[in-house]
């Protein structure tokens, strides 16, 4: 195994080691501080971060305002609280060690003022601004305001030169690193193009090639590369290290930085992730963003499955073969099926699946009446988390706060989820491990075969990186 060195970024030698941001409550203060004490980049997610009572516990995050935009304004307020919570925590346990930047996801619902916000609250202690899921044009702007290094997030060289030309060419001299987040094998939400075959992953190496080759014709030659995505033991990347091709490269841990014991996911969310197999991650294009994204393929996402299988065309008039008459909700309102379609709604209402919901593409998706009486309350309860949600058909943009599409019941809402699974607790605990959202990365089965956790082990941060520093 090669040498593993330090790499210059963000203005300062740091180990080739990033700890990837996982939004709401997950990526905390007391595990990026930890990964910047024992000399890496830790991340803080500034995506609806805890906040702390007095006593040191977190704020629930409950919304009180009768309306959507009164609710948001709720939502910024929470995350711009948390987001200096945990920064604060971060900077005190690194002791002034390692880099500790923040991340965001660039549709989060505000983004910019929550960006705004955690910046102005915590100046100095954030070294660095990490946001993806989007194309965040106005990142350098930000953090040239505030006079942090910023890295972005991209999956492709094509995305980076729209970046850099129309924007980042303004503030080259604070981009700390360009992160090459891999659409295939990262968790959370990826960034696969319309021309990217999903089910085929392609290898990244000639991908981040591609993208130092681009960088190299902008000057750009020793900004590091930060590789993320399907990164587990080193070794396995030995000819990425000190390729003269590649130039500078960092390495980006998302998923093993979940099993620690600094980690803050609940305990049945980590005994769970030992228990994973190969293929237990599901990519998927359920999520309110509309991008895709990598999850544990658990009741949760089979439940969304199940919804879009339960689905048939229908038109408002007689059409074609759309010339069987099928009632729709309470009032039976009158639309038009084929008879097959007609068949197999007979056979689903015979499991149960009885309520009948419209989704913007004139369907109809089939499921039970507590299925449906959630989804409804979940649509009505929205608080715009996202700058636009195909779930609740909220927008941040004025003057209607609206997309402009009827609200999709195929997909589901995101805060929600990703609160419980976060705060879970209890001897119901693995029940709601399995009834919601647990975003990981697709080598998250390994944590299962990898002997360093064997017997059940978790390391501290540092046991992780001092291992990672082994090549394993």
């Amino acid at each position: 195994m090669k040498a593993i060195n330090a790499v210059r970024m963000g203005g300062v030698d740091v180990l080739p080691l990033v700890e990837g941001g996982k939004g709401v409550s997950v990526s905390t203060g007391a595990s990026a501080g930890a990964w910047a004490a024992a000399g890496g980049a830790g991340t803080v997610s500034i995506v609806n971060a805890d906040s702390y009572d007095e006593a040191g516990h977190p704020v629930p995050q409950i919304y009180h305002g009768r309306t959507r935009r009164e609710r948001h304004e709720e939502l910024v307020d929470y995350a711009i609280r948390g987001g200096i919570a945990q920064v604060q925590i971060a900077h005190e346990t690194a002791g002034g060690k390692g880099r500790v930047h923040a991340n965001i996801l660039w549709e989060m619902g505000s983004a910019e003022r929550v960006i705004e916000g955690v910046l102005e609250g915590t100046k100095g202690l954030i070294n660095g601004l990490t946001c993806g899921a989007g194309m965040p044009y106005r990142l350098a702007e930000l953090a040239t305001r505030h006079g942090v290094y910023y890295y972005p997030i991209v999956s492709s060289a094509r995305a980076f030169n729209a970046l850099w030309k129309r924007a980042y060419h303004k503030s080259a001299e604070l981009l700390g690193g360009v992160v090459y987040e891999d659409p295939w094998r990262a968790g959370g939400h990826n960034g696969l193009s319309n021309t990217e075959n999903p089910l085929n992953p392609e290898d990244p190496y000639p991908r981040v090639a591609a993208l130092r080759k681009l960088m190299r014709g902008f000057g750009l030659d020793t900004t590091p590369i930060i590789m993320a995505g399907g990164v587990w033991w080193l070794e396995e990347w030995e000819n990425w290290i000190d390729n003269p091709e590649l130039g500078p490269i960092v390495f980006q841990f998302g998923t093993r930085p979940l099993l620690t014991q600094e980690s803050p996911i609940p305990q049945a969310w980590k005994d769970r992730l030992l228990t994973l197999k190969e293929g237990d991650v599901y990519l998927n294009r359920f999520s309110p963003t509309g991008f895709y994204s990598s999850a544990v393929n658990n009741s949760f996402l089979q439940d969304l499955r199940g919804r879009s299988e339960r689905q048939v065309a229908f038109s408002p008039e007689p059409v074609g073969t759309h010339e069987v008459a099928y009632g729709v909700g309470a009032r039976k309102r009158e639309v038009f099926v084929t008879a097959d379609d007609l068949a197999r709604i007979k056979t689903w209402e015979a499991q149960g699946f009885i309520e009948a919901l419209r989704t913007p593409d004139s369907t109809l998706v089939f499921v039970t009446p507590d299925s449906a009486r959630e989804i409804v309350a979940d649509q009505v309860a929205c608080m715009g988390c996202l700058s636009e949600c195909k779930f609740s058909n909220w927008s941040q943009h004025t003057p209607t706060f609206s997309n402009g599409h009827r609200a999709d019941p195929r997909s589901f809402c995101i805060q929600k989820t990703l609160q419980a699974v976060a705060h879970a607790s209890g001897p119901e605990a693995a029940d709601v491990m399995d009834h919601n959202l647990m975003f990981g990365g697709t080598n998250a089965w390994r944590f299962a075969t990898d002997p360093f956790y064997a017997n059940g082990f978790v390391p501290t941060v540092k046991q992780l990186i001092e291992r990672i520093m082994t090549g394993r």
